[in-house]
């Protein structure tokens, strides 16, 4: 769980497979031992908080998307147990800020930021 720079508390789930330790291993898997699995999920939490706490709730979801979080724990897990196809499963948000419409404009990118219509409309009159 982390607290970001909105004050949202989120949670975050994640997924990891094990690669194939070598090129020449017989076995058709390969499994991690349990110290190194507590080892990768700690390294994982550590990622994914530092994520939620730095960035906002949109730079945070731009990141989610091409699944960059993703690829930056593949790389960070290496030195550990070799992985392959890690995603970010599910964000939970668990508390959030009172509903203020300015900032949700200024997400969406169509406001000034002051929440309140300005009266100068642009369009067509319906008939």
């Amino acid at each position: 769980m982390a607290v970001g720079k909105n004050k949202r508390l989120m949670k975050g789930s994640k997924k990891g497979a094990e690669k194939k330790v070598s090129n020449n291993q017989i076995r058709k898997t390969s499994y991690a031992q349990h110290q190194q699995v507590r080892q990768i999920r700690k390294m994982m939490m550590e990622i994914m908080t530092r994520e939620v706490q730095t960035n906002d709730l949109k730079e945070v979801v731009n990141k989610l998307i091409p699944d960059s979080i993703g690829k930056h724990i593949e790389k960070a897990c290496q030195c550990i147990y070799p992985l392959h196809d890690v995603f970010v499963r599910k964000i939970k948000m668990l508390k959030k800020p009172k509903f203020d419409l300015g900032k949700l404009m200024e997400l969406h990118g169509e406001g000034s930021g002051s929440g309140k219509a300005t009266g100068d409309e642009t369009g067509a009159k319906a008939e």
